[in-house]
């Protein structure tokens, strides 16, 4: 069993996808489906159950996976100690970010740390909270940025950024000449949310359950574009952050404070407990840290 084979097999199961993994890598996708192939021949098993639209793990495919991981662990580790060994500042940085997160945040992040360090490439990962916190545990990507709270007991955790939730409405909604809005005033409202697999999905529904009422949900969708769209096209109504209203330009979107809501948008920053951290990574902390500071 060569390493690059078992290393390709890993980047395609944490994609879902031989073309979303070679978009993500020095490999081409013909490339990761003949080292995935030589390694079920090797190993004389099916890794992936390739029935459906998106690739999942067989039985055998998830064993090889989680030892596949704990083999390749100590040799990345290696490559960084001796670098640091060499004060070579230099090196790659795999930051886990929800998509969300990602495009409000990352690009002055990347911006600031590549001005100091420009020599350190930050790669995004991005996708849900929950499967960052997975990656970052299994050591797969140094560092995540997720909605809290957070398992303090497998991860490090540092406060980011808290935010406000407010109601995202189109300018003719009869609501729309309110100054503020309870969240029991939405019951009879179609939602537009993100889809199940995001933290948010379940954060908003919750609060509606414990404001008295099961939300209608009309659309769903991955996208925070896509959804801010629908708004605007009047098919609903959705409870985002604040900060996304900055980021859109639809003269159709009007934003209104919500009342007697408890809903705030906490994010931090997560690293794997008792880790090495790279020079690299330990600087981009510090500069997030400071970038806290500063707010």
């Amino acid at each position: 069993m060569e390493l690059r084979d078992l290393k390709s097999f890993i980047e395609v199961a944490n994609y879902k996808s031989f073309t979303k993994a070679a978009s993500h890598s020095y490999l081409s996708q013909p490339a990761l489906s003949k080292a995935v192939k030589k390694l079920e021949e090797e190993l004389h098993v099916e890794l992936f159950d390739r029935s459906t639209r998106q690739l999942k793990l067989t039985d055998a495919g998830k064993i090889v996976y989680q030892q596949g991981v704990k083999a390749l662990l100590p040799l990345s580790e290696l490559t960084t100690l001796l670098d640091e060994l060499m004060n070579i500042e230099a090196g790659e940085i795999k930051v886990g970010i929800p998509p969300l997160i990602g495009t409000l945040f990352f690009p002055s992040i990347a911006r600031n740390f590549n001005e100091l360090y420009p020599k350190v490439s930050l790669e995004l990962v991005e996708l849900g909270a929950k499967r960052i916190g997975d990656l970052v545990e299994e050591g797969q990507i140094d560092l995540g940025i997720i909605v809290l709270p957070s398992d303090q007991t497998k991860f490090n955790i540092s406060p980011f950024i808290k935010d406000e939730f407010v109601l995202y409405l189109h300018k003719d909604h009869y609501l729309a000449g309110q100054n503020a809005v309870s969240l029991n005033q939405l019951k009879d409202e179609r939602f537009i949310l993100f889809s199940r697999e995001f933290t948010l999905h379940d954060y908003i529904r919750q609060e509606c359950i414990a404001a008295g009422f099961t939300p209608i949900v009309s659309y769903q969708s991955s996208q925070w574009d896509l959804i801010i769209e629908l708004v605007a096209s009047q098919l609903g109504i959705t409870i985002l952050p604040k900060s996304i209203y900055y980021k859109q330009n639809n003269p159709n979107i009007k934003i209104i404070p919500l009342i007697h809501s408890t809903l705030t948008w906490e994010l931090g920053i997560i690293t794997k407990k008792d880790s090495y951290h790279s020079f690299a990574l330990r600087e981009l902390l510090k500069l997030l840290a400071k970038g806290i500071q500063d707010e």
